[in-house]
């Protein structure tokens, strides 16, 4: 198990303005200008039998889910356990799968404002700063249809909440806690209006009970740069870098318009807690990578305080679905990554995308599960084989000084020498441009799409008009 402290964001004075967009919460400020306040998705496409979903967990897959499953003309209630949302999280990378959703949704002018658009991702050797592998990010437009990002996680957040804000039909409930779920019945009633009748449920801590059609578990798992010559170019050159030691690593870039930057030191688990808001110790923090190079030295120094939380992960699940088919995972709560990959966010995103794309198309009760089994089909591998991704990083980034270490530095020097080359297996993931396509060109609206037109069209689609049918034969 490992687990990641995080610094508090070194902040780059003189700022040339102040940042354009600092979430408070709550209440929200109203959206920054440029922010849409109409969206529409699916195609216009707003299903014909209109579902009441709660959705647990007001995270940035809640929040997605709630905005495309809204948008798909379902009432949606956001159940959220915090009693206020603050800014919690640090740096968190908004890679081209997920920024071309961002985009559709309306956010490109913003997102490109409040962000980083990283120049390249840069690995070094821990104890001397010496770089052993380099890859170049200016092509991430034109290769794979979107931008790549650095961004404050909270600002995403803040983005996404405004999104919803804006959005009919959609009411966040704070401090509402879920201690227990009724799965609902095989054959039980659905749709708005269809009170009781073995729908589904879930009962608060306050002993309330909320009903719905279906219910969406998505609540996880539980400047000195500027002046100092030798750190001037970490923030200049809009670069991420990696320093990988033995069972340690260290990220670093810029966020919020290069005006912080955000560490990221991930180290062998020594009993954190499962927290996004945990003080870490600073100086402890600095003893663990008292090995690192003079300008990781001087970085930590400038660190008033940390934030400390445990690394989660699991195998994939075998379903997502309640055999019910009244209750689906989404996010975390279904496929919780480490972070070696930056896909945790994106893998959530795209769940909420796919899920309210076939959602729009629901006519009759009896494709609700069809359409939510289609949803694990589409979903689950693409989720396991960015999970497996992600621990590989953990393995190539912690190797121990030696022979695995030395092949891995010349296989990572190689993937410089040509960057137009594929690189199919290289050590540097990002250098593997195979990877990268299937990663970063990936369409989570084309996938929904693809899929119902060449299966679900010809599966699904019938079975509104076969139950019809069967209601017109039994009355005659």
């Amino acid at each position: 198990m490992s687990s990641a402290t995080t610094s508090t964001p070194v902040t780059t004075p003189p700022a040339p303005a102040s940042h354009p967009y600092v979430p408070s919460h709550p209440p929200l400020t109203p959206a920054e200008p440029g922010t849409p306040k109409t969206v529409t998705l699916h195609s216009h496409r707003v299903a014909p039998l209109r579902l009441h979903v709660l959705v647990v967990g007001c995270g940035l897959g809640g929040l997605s889910a709630a905005f495309t499953l809204a948008k798909a003309g379902h009432r949606v209630t956001l159940l959220e356990s915090a009693s206020k949302l603050g800014e919690v999280g640090a740096g968190i990378q908004v890679t081209p799968n997920l920024s071309k959703q961002l985009r559709r949704w309306g956010l490109g002018d913003v997102l490109a404002k409040i962000s980083v658009e990283p120049e390249a991702i840069v690995f070094r050797r821990y104890s001397d700063g010496n770089k052993v592998g380099y890859t170049s990010w200016r092509r991430m437009e034109s290769d794979y249809g979107s931008p790549y990002y650095h961004i404050h996680r909270a600002d995403l957040h803040h983005l996404l909440y405004d999104l919803v804000a804006d959005t009919h039909d959609v009411t966040l409930r704070l401090g509402a806690t879920v201690k227990d779920v009724y799965p609902g019945e095989k054959n039980g009633v659905l749709g708005e209006g269809q009170e009781g009748r073995g729908r589904p449920f879930v009962t608060l801590a306050s002993g309330e009970v909320v009903e719905a059609d279906l219910v969406i578990a998505a609540d996880g798992v539980k400047s000195m740069i500027r002046e100092d010559p030798d750190l001037r170019s970490l923030v200049e050159t809009p670069e991420m870098t990696a320093w990988m030691a033995p069972g340690r690593h260290m990220m670093a870039y810029c966020i919020r318009a290069k005006q912080q930057y955000n560490i990221v030191l991930l180290h062998p688990d020594d009993g954190s807690v499962e927290s996004w808001t945990a003080e870490g110790s600073s100086d402890k923090m600095k003893a663990e990578f008292s090995d690192f190079e003079p300008r990781v030295q001087k970085l930590l120094a400038m660190v008033p305080s940390t934030l400390k939380w445990k690394l989660m992960d699991r195998e994939p699940l075998d379903t997502w679905v309640h055999p019910a088919g009244r209750i689906v995972l989404l996010g975390d709560s279904c496929h919780p990554m480490l972070p070696y990959r930056a896909q945790g966010a994106a893998m959530a995103v795209e769940d909420a995308v796919v899920l309210g794309s076939l959602l729009s198309r629901l006519e009759h009760p009896s494709q609700l599960k069809p359409m939510l089994q289609a949803y694990q089909d589409l979903r689950l591998p693409r989720t396991a084989a960015t999970q497996l991704s992600s621990r590989l990083n953990q393995k190539i980034f912690h190797l121990p000084d030696g022979p695995e270490q030395e092949a891995r530095d010349a296989s990572m020097r190689a993937a410089m020498l040509d960057p137009d080359h594929t690189y199919e297996g290289n050590q540097n993931q990002w250098a593997d441009q195979k990877k990268n396509m299937e990663q970063f060109g990936y369409d989570a609206d084309a996938a929904a799409e693809d899929w119902w037109r060449e299966i679900g069209e010809q599966q699904i689609g019938p079975l509104a008009r076969q139950e019809e049918n069967m209601r017109i034969i039994s009355r005659l």
